[in-house]
């Protein structure tokens, strides 16, 4: 993959995804504001749906590639791309909630994996490990750097340190005019490899990390992705712009973090 496949940004591009990826984050917010036993995806996807388009915003999801919501809800060893439907959540589950919005000419890409009442231990450490793996993967978005660098970090703390599955088959992504662009950013590598970051390069940094083995499979809906051995997965995303010193993350959990500590119903992270 050459470079001269890759979109760099301007300054002022850079500043649109911000405002695309702050109605993700602001929606993510409102989800942890409502999220709780007994709630459904559906439900979820239709406020969320409201939430963007009262922002002037539209879905990024809805209709790409023929997916049928706003949002993609999976749950417990749902992976990425759950169809939101009528199941309703119980204590216990996990729940990653990934979404998109298409604001001014730019998307946003941002997700957050949620823990729905007495989450056991076990699994509260998964989401926690993952969570930190997002940030050691965003340490590494520096100009000068390689993509390897990014997918290294991620895989030395959950897959060699925790014994965890590290999902191959989906990866981060560029996002800017198109929800996915060049390169993808695998959350496993090696230092030094792959293309080198620059500035202006904009990339969604999406760690996808299994409880059990890294295998996955793809459900006859034709989206769904799921772990083989059925234990639960976590997924946690942020959007950021490689800077010269330091990344710069573009969107913003502060939202969705800010609500959880409101909500009785769910665990902080």
């Amino acid at each position: 993959m050459g470079n001269n496949d890759i979109y760099y940004k301007t300054e002022g591009e850079i500043e649109l995804i911000r405002n695309s990826n702050l109605i993700v984050s602001k929606t993510l917010g409102m989800i942890a504001e409502v999220l709780k036993p007994g709630l459904t995806g559906k439900v979820l996807d239709k406020l969320a749906e409201s939430f963007i388009r009262d922002h002037g915003a539209t879905p990024s999801f809805k209709g790409y590639g023929g997916f049928p919501a706003t949002l993609c809800v999976s749950r417990n060893e749902v992976v990425v791309h759950g169809i939101p439907d009528d199941t309703e959540f119980v204590d216990g589950d996990i729940v990653s909630v990934d979404c998109g919005a298409y604001y001014e000419g730019f998307h946003g890409d941002c997700a957050y994996t949620f823990a729905i009442g007495e989450v056991n231990e076990e699994v509260m450490k998964l989401l926690q490990t993952t969570k930190r793996s997002l940030y050691l993967g965003i340490e590494q978005a520096i100009a000068g750097n390689r993509i390897g660098d990014i997918g290294f970090a991620v895989q030395q703390i959950t897959e060699k340190l925790n014994g965890y599955g590290v999902v191959r088959e989906m990866v981060g992504h560029g996002v800017g005019r198109s929800l996915h662009e060049k390169p993808e950013v695998p959350n496993y590598g090696k230092r030094g490899k792959g293309i080198v970051l620059k500035e202006g390069l904009v990339i969604a940094i999406e760690p996808m990390i299994n409880l059990g083995d890294y295998r996955v499979r793809q459900l006859n809906d034709g989206w769904t992705i799921i772990t083989r051995d059925k234990k639960p997965s976590a997924h946690y995303e942020h959007s950021i712009a490689v800077g010269k010193n330091k990344a710069d993350i573009l969107s913003d959990h502060s939202f969705v973090e800010n609500a959880i500590k409101n909500n009785p119903n769910l665990r902080e992270i």
